[in-house]
């Protein structure tokens, strides 16, 4: 069985963008989280299906939700959910600290 892990950045992460939404507009908040969802379950089934970010770290891949890159890596039995950042964040700069 595969599973989908969420890392504590990534988890912060989610938290604060359902913050925005709740603020801002509750039912873009819930269709955030429901394509995010789906997103999660379309990498336990094709977990190579994102693209590469080895120039960042080797084993990091993300795949685009929204404004939102939803960066993961392999795991044994799934895959990790690392973080999940604006696609206009520096993701080098990120993952420097």
């Amino acid at each position: 069985m595969s599973i989908c892990l969420i890392s504590p950045k990534a988890s912060q992460d989610l938290d604060e963008i359902f913050d925005y939404f709740a603020s801002r507009n509750v039912d873009a908040g819930e269709r955030f989280v429901m394509a995010f969802e789906k997103k999660c379950e379309n990498l336990l089934q094709f977990p190579k299906m994102g693209r590469s970010y080895k120039d960042i770290e080797p084993s990091l891949r993300g795949i685009p939700l929204d404004n939102y890159i939803i960066l993961y890596r392999l795991i044994d039995n799934g895959v990790e959910i690392v973080r999940v950042v604006s696609g206009y964040r520096n993701l080098e700069y990120l993952f420097e600290r």
